[in-house]
């Protein structure tokens, strides 16, 4: 063989593979096609081609492909680039990003079949039982399936069982490459060719005369149907008000011709208002400002504080640049939670507007990814971090809304990205721009636009309309329980403030960051706890279903009534969760109505929707959630904010948990009071003297901005150093502990106090699995590749031990 080409396979192997190909797939394959491979003894895979070439590879004999799958690429050269920055930054093999972003159904898998050997003469009397049951199956059906034959010995492990009869020359196995992929297909039906014209069709409503029904449907399809067009048969059921029987008989009768056509699962039933945004004074001068900006610099900062408007002036933005064949890229944290932004958007995109999202079936994901590949029309891709990898081929702007939110970053499974930081590299390929939204900075992004200028900072300061921010007061709860002023977990306060505002026939959103009833059940007498028994942490009571679950694993038994350990019936609940809210909010207000919005409301396909969508049309008054109901939520009737307890995220051992519990504060805060009438938030903490809470009440994002950077730069925190949390894991403690010893003494050696740990974290067990942390600080003048391959060379080092082999290694760049 003399061409060759480089192959990604989607595996944890940080390497490209040869293969051989002859002179004809060599000038027909080109990179981003799929070709089915051969790896290892019998597997085959799917693989994406990096590159073709006519280097004979060195030690070892090339095998030849299996078989071509795409005629044309399914990704192109510039997302090739992107996942190899990818997979170089954030410490993974370009396999695993090749595994995250395509959708699986199109890496088609080989399937193992087992078939009996011909011509054989069996002697049942040599075989064990687990051999003469599959041979027996195989005699009746040939060939089988792995699973199939698992199912027959009812046994998970069935390999030795098949190896021996393989040695025995009895079986054959063999792979056959299968898609799971299916396009949908619509029934349609358009006349046969012998009533074209004018008079056969008179001739046919004139024997249909006696079949009314029938003729109903004929003439619904000719009112419907320019040039004999197909009509598919449901949308002739409706307009003809007929049924499924009827058009069969009109195709029995040779009056319909039926065929199938393929039809895109993801269709929008709204239709473009073309509305122009009616933009502010404040909004116009910041939609100036930012295409300005853009001309001088690719990315811009857009510091809009809450309910200014920001997302009126991204589609104006859209407006100006969405035309031609133009892609836009707008991220959102999770889009299941966006539902009012979708709904808003598709009142002015409609027909270019494609929503990636994570509910889609795979089916649907397939086709639109190959949109998105094939597509010359404008689009508008609005999706969570994993549409970043979607195939872009005409990229002209990415809109990263809400820039500060964590859920950008991907902590499980590899690739371990930041779509907001990835999202800057990809403009780059494409000399895009950005555009990074959000009323609370992460202030990382605030550092580079105010104190290195990477970016531009335009502000947008005032609400729209003028609306003033709300009224923020503290509630101090520790004086509270003193003055005897507390009911329950509400104080007197709040609960007055709670049925003034339902009484002036406004809304309440009460903020708890922490579902269920309670986080622990304690025996009042000797403290016993239940605790999960694959993870190292308490379980969370819930009230519903007289539950306590564990958050991590999901494990779960029944509520317990007396403790095990010592048999006491005193056995109390301690802290709360939204289900306490909701259950001591409905006693305390029995006529008001009151919903809950957690992880656990919202598990449903259109739960999260159906309690939005209620809550908007003022359906119930009291609405309790997490941070999900902080996250781009627009309510017009809400005037009144209770936070219940903010000093859990302030006190979160975390160096970002200061501003982050500042953002989340300000983003809840920003729910309230947002068409006319000032809104209010009253927040219950113990530590009202703490400086984050003047800087909330001012709303004085700089004063904490300056407070923090100055801690960072002084203990060595981004943005001053990069950080690389290793997390070694096993299911021995033992050897968790001995190995992580071993890994930070390596590379303690070389990168000295810059290397802290291990340590284990809070819970330092989940699913059975103890773990261990080691942080790499890496200051801005070290080189950052130098100390990655270092990290790898010592990760590599600790593997090749025979007793660490099993440890699993997991590096995570820029952690948090």
């Amino acid at each position: 063989m003399n061409h060759f080409i480089d192959v990604v396979l989607p595996i944890p192997v940080n390497q490209v593979f040869t293969y051989g190909i002859n002179e004809a797939e060599y000038s027909f394959i080109k990179p981003g096609m799929r070709v089915a491979v051969p790896f290892g003894k019998k597997k085959i895979y799917t693989s994406i081609v990096n590159s073709v070439h006519t280097n004979l590879p060195v030690n070892y004999e090339v095998k030849p492909i299996y078989q071509i799958i795409d005629e044309k690429p399914l990704i192109n050269e510039i997302q090739l680039k992107f996942w190899v920055w990818i997979s170089k930054y954030y410490m993974c093999s370009i396999g695993e990003v090749l595994r995250a972003a395509i959708p699986s159904i199109l890496l088609l898998e080989s399937e193992t079949l087992i078939s009996v050997r011909d011509d054989l003469s069996i002697n049942f009397e040599e075989l064990n039982d687990e051999e003469f049951l599959i041979m027996e199956a195989l005699e009746a059906q040939s060939p089988l399936r792995i699973n199939e034959i698992s199912d027959i010995l009812n046994k998970k492990n069935i390999f030795t069982h098949l190896d021996s009869l393989s040695i025995k020359n009895l079986i054959s196995i063999n792979e056959k490459l299968y898609s799971r992929y299916k396009p949908k297909l619509s029934r349609c039906v358009n006349l046969l060719d012998s009533f074209f014209n004018d008079d056969q069709i008179k001739e046919l409503k004139k024997k249909l005369k006696r079949s009314p029904k029938q003729l109903e449907v004929l003439i619904s399809f000719l009112n419907s149907s320019d040039n004999n067009d197909l009509i598919e048969i449901s949308d002739l059921k409706n307009i003809s008000n007929s049924s499924s029987a009827i058009i069969k008989k009109m195709i029995n009768r040779g009056i319909f011709h039926e065929s199938y056509i393929q039809v895109d699962r993801i269709q929008s039933n709204q239709k473009s208002s073309n509305k122009k945004s009616n933009l502010s004074n404040n909004q116009n001068l910041a939609y100036n400002q930012i295409k300005e900006s853009f001309r001088k610099n690719n990315i811009v900062l857009f510091n809009g504080v809450t309910s200014s408007g920001k997302t009126e002036v991204y589609i104006k933005i859209i407006q100006s640049i969405l035309n031609g064949s133009n892609q836009i890229l707008y991220l959102v944290p999770e889009i299941a939670l966006t539902t009012q932004l979708v709904n808003r958007l598709s009142e002015v995109f409609s027909e270019e507007l494609i929503v990636y999202h994570s509910r889609f079936s795979i089916d649907q994901r397939v086709e639109i990814w190959n949109k998105v590949l094939n597509s010359k029309k404008p689009q508008l891709i609005i999706g969570a971090r994993s549409s970043l990898l979607l195939p872009f081929s005409n990229l002209k702007l990415i809109i990263v809304d809400e820039e500060h939110e964590q859920s950008y970053k991907q902590h499980e499974p590899s690739p371990r990205y930041h779509a907001r930081d990835s999202s800057i590299v990809l403009s780059k390929y494409f000399s895009a721009n950005v555009l990074l939204g959000s009323a609370t900075p992460s202030i990382e992004s605030y550092y580079n636009a105010v104190v290195l200028k990477k970016y531009d900072l335009v502000s947008l300061n005032k609400r729209y309309n003028n609306v003033p921010l709300p009224i923020i007061e503290l509630i101090n709860i520790r004086e509270k329980h003193k003055q005897g002023k507390m009911v329950g977990i509400f104080s007197d306060e709040l609960l007055e403030k709670i049925s003034k505002t339902i009484n002036e026939k406004k809304q309440v959103i009460l903020f708890q960051n922490r579902r269920g009833f309670s986080p622990i059940i304690e025996c009042n007498k000797c403290g016993y706890t239940p605790r999960c028994v694959n993870c190292d942490v308490s379980l969370t009571y819930h009230y519903n279903n007289k539950s306590l679950r564990c958050h991590y694993c999901g494990y779960n038994i029944d509520l317990i009534y007396s403790c095990p350990s010592c048999s006491n019936k005193d056995v109390i609940s301690k802290g709360f969760g939204t289900q306490q809210v909701e259950l001591e909010i409905s006693e305390l207000f029995p006529n008001y109505r009151v919903k809950r919005l957690d992880y656990d409301t919202t598990r449903g396909k259109n739960s999260f929707n159906n309690i939005i969508s209620s809550f908007e049309k003022n359906e119930f008054d009291i609405l309790i959630g997490t941070q999900m109901v902080t996250k781009g939520l627009d309510f017009k009737n809400v005037k009144l904010v209770g936070v219940l307890n903010v000093d859990n995220s302030l006190n979160f051992p975390d160096f970002r948990a200061y501003e982050r519990c500042y953002q989340l504060i300000q983003q809840v805060a920003g729910r309230s009071g947002r068409s006319i009438e000032r809104g209010e938030v009253l927040i219950q903490t113990y530590d009202s003297s703490n400086d984050i809470f003047n800087q909330i009440i001012t709303n004085d994002y700089k004063s904490m901005f300056n407070s923090q950077i100055e801690e960072r730069e002084r203990f060595k925190y981004p943005p001053f150093f990069k950080l690389v949390k290793i997390t070694l894991k096993h299911k021995n403690f033992a050897l968790v502990n001995e190995s992580a010893n071993w890994l930070a003494k390596n590379l303690s050696a070389v990168l000295k106090a810059n290397v802290l740990g291990p340590e284990f974290p809070n819970i330092n067990r989940v699913r059975n699995k103890y773990q261990k942390n080691i942080l790499i600080k890496i200051p801005s003048n070290q080189s950052l590749t130098a100390t990655k391959n270092f990290i790898k060379k010592s990760k590599d080092k600790l593997h090749s031990i025979s007793s660490y082999s099993s440890v699993n290694v997991i590096l995570n760049v820029d952690n948090y």
